[in-house]
């Protein structure tokens, strides 16, 4: 891929100030080099000092820009730190090194059964979820009906949520979160990916819909097509280290002859 050069920008958008600005993170994980069966083992080896560490490194040197009106893709293998990142942007997690500049406040970040109780019906979970987003009660109690339609979940609401498929549970998700009508910045984690196409293409047009209305979306995928289907820019990740940004079909079409090369070596 040879050596990553800066991302070039037009002078207007050097202008502009970025809503969320990633700066130089990285992130880096002490794990055990030898798994221990018991407590037992687990402690003599630390009375002992024989415990030994490697250093994971997550994400190593991301840094990128995020302007108002953007839908930017996030892609890469799995185990590439995208949720990680994600993690990051969101407030969610401090990195080892470098900083981003945002207003966490202005972000909802929606993973598959994000803040979901599984314990809980459907009903209860809308009022948990978008309680933890920042909806007030009343607000929730307003967009109710909506919500349900927009999940197509009508006679499942009842329901614990720990018998829905994963895709129920990202209609749902999915339908909460998208409840405000300008969410400022909305992180969307492999929720794209899941589901059936009509609901991918319901959510398609949904975030069509927030693109007019001036928000900011980030949408991580393994998934070519969900990048391609909805993003203005991309991002390519890939073992922690950020290979490529630009125009979606640039990085994806070097993204899918990087697997076929995978692949080929593979066999």
């Amino acid at each position: 891929m040879g050596e990553e050069r800066p991302e070039k920008r037009s002078e207007t958008e050097r202008r502009r100030r970025p809503v969320i600005s990633v700066r130089n993170v990285s992130m880096f994980f002490r794990v055990p080099v030898e798994n221990t069966s018991s407590l037992k083992e687990f402690v003599i080896s630390m009375a002992t000092g024989k415990n030994r560490y490697r250093t994971l490194r997550a994400l190593n040197g991301i840094r990128f820009d995020v302007y108002k009106g953007e839908i930017v893709g996030i892609i890469g293998t799995n185990g590439s730190g995208k949720s990680t990142l994600l993690k990051i942007i969101s407030g969610a997690m401090t990195p080892t090194r470098g900083r981003v500049i945002t207003n966490q406040k202005n972000i909802q970040l929606l993973t598959l059964g994000t803040g979901f109780d599984r314990e809980l019906t459907a009903r209860e979970n809308v009022y948990l979820n978008g309680a933890i987003l920042g909806y007030s009660r009343e607000f929730i109690r307003r967009k109710y009906d909506s919500i349900v339609e927009f999940s197509e979940l009508e006679g499942f609401m009842e329901q614990k949520v720990k018998n829905f498929s994963s895709g129920m549970v990202s209609r749902l998700g999915f339908a909460v979160a998208t409840a405000r009508d300008t969410p400022g910045i909305l992180i969307l984690d492999e929720v794209l990916s899941v589901g059936d196409m009509f609901f991918k293409e319901k959510s398609g047009r949904k975030i069509q819909e927030m693109i007019h209305s001036g928000a900011t979306v980030l949408i991580v995928s393994h998934s070519t097509e969900t990048i391609l289907r909805n993003c203005t820019r991309a991002v390519w990740i890939e073992k922690g280290v950020q290979k490529m940004t630009g125009d979606p079909e640039a990085v994806c079409r070097a993204y899918i002859e990087y697997g076929k090369k995978r692949k080929g070596g593979a066999g």
